[in-house]
């Protein structure tokens, strides 16, 4: 299924010049916010929640029943399978994040294992064994969202194929990531000529100006609890619809 594809207008109105994906829960664990989901039915809810809020894709990492990440068939199969039962045709991804198996060989076992696949699969390129995954994930038919965190990284992957056949490029950055550090990288990305469009985001304190920022350079962007727990105005969100809800609003602007 194509990424742009949409299963129902979602009950915000949305710009269709803006992109916005929701990362619902990320490598945080639950004790770090009582609403953060974990379970396929809690995951399945906050992607409903997401979307109606105005998100235009879900991207998730599916844990075990300790609440750790995981890349296990079990755990993976069961994630998708909810949220597809729950929005079907919504666009869907899962990541591969090498903390979650950290064995390259292991990590590409466990993605051949899976049975029920989502769209899409974001896959770090700093990360041991990240070509190789991706040309495993290609070959299963979904699409590869690469993530770029640093220059060096930028500039690795502009020398590789898998350049050319990536669905969404992510430009990646830590709480200390500011916007000269963003163009810097995004000039590297747009030098490469990939045809994949580019998505960028922050984490914590970089968060909300990141993504203002991919508003001013009319670029895709991402929030939900895996960046940030707090809304612009420094509250703690409920959950992931009110910061998907904040994020709609303030590109609106």
């Amino acid at each position: 299924m194509s990424d742009s594809a949409e299963p129902q207008s979602p009950k915000t109105a949305v710009t269709p010049k803006i992109y916005v994906k929701a990362c619902i829960n990320g490598a945080r664990t639950p004790d770090q916010h009582p609403n953060l989901p974990v379970t396929p039915e809690q995951l399945a809810a906050e992607a409903v929640a997401a979307h109606a809020a105005g998100a235009r894709a879900v991207h998730m990492h599916p844990k075990d029943r300790n609440g750790v990440d995981s890349l296990r068939a079990a755990e993976v199969d069961a994630a998708v399978a909810a949220v597809r039962h729950a929005v079907p045709g919504l666009p869907l991804g899962v990541t591969t994040g090498f903390w979650a198996l950290p064995d390259a060989g292991r990590r590409l076992k466990a993605v051949e294992e899976w049975s029920v696949l989502p769209d899409f699969a974001s896959l770090n390129w700093h990360e041991p064994g990240s070509p190789e995954l991706a040309e495993l994930l290609l070959s299963r038919g979904l699409g590869v969202e690469v993530g770029i965190f640093h220059v060096e990284a930028a500039r690795s992957w502009a020398a590789s194929d898998i350049k050319d056949h990536c669905m969404r490029v992510m430009i990646e950055l830590g709480a200390d990531g500011d916007v000269a550090t963003a163009d810097e990288i995004l000039d590297l990305v747009a030098a490469a000529g990939s045809p994949a469009p580019v998505l960028l985001h922050g984490l914590d304190e970089s968060c909300w100006p990141l993504l203002e920022h991919a508003g001013v350079r009319g670029l895709q962007t991402r929030i939900g609890m895996e960046d940030t727990l707090v809304l612009p105005d420094g509250s703690v969100a409920d959950g992931n619809a009110a910061l998907v809800a904040a994020a709609v609003e303030l590109l609106s602007r």
